[in-house]
């Protein structure tokens, strides 16, 4: 899949510098940095759905001694 994206001069210019002095491709950090971004991105994504869910009474929370019951495992 290709993709097209306008980056801004500051993040476009750090792997244009970073290339040239070591020896790697631009592409091979730009894929370095999408790669390590979308799980912390898709936690962050989840967790501000799930709370919003949360507060819209969509989604029901449990406590520690409701799970623990549910799994018969309460002490």
């Amino acid at each position: 899949m290709t993709y097209s994206v306008r980056l801004p001069q500051d993040i476009k210019k750090r792997p244009e510098h970073l290339a040239p002095q070591t020896g790697r491709s631009k592409k091979l950090y730009v894929m370095q940095a999408i790669e390590q971004q979308p799980g912390h991105l898709e936690n962050v994504y989840l967790a501000e759905k799930r709370l919003e869910d949360i507060r819209a009474g969509r989604s029901k929370t449990y406590t520690l001694d409701e799970v623990e019951r549910g799994l018969g495992s309460a002490s």
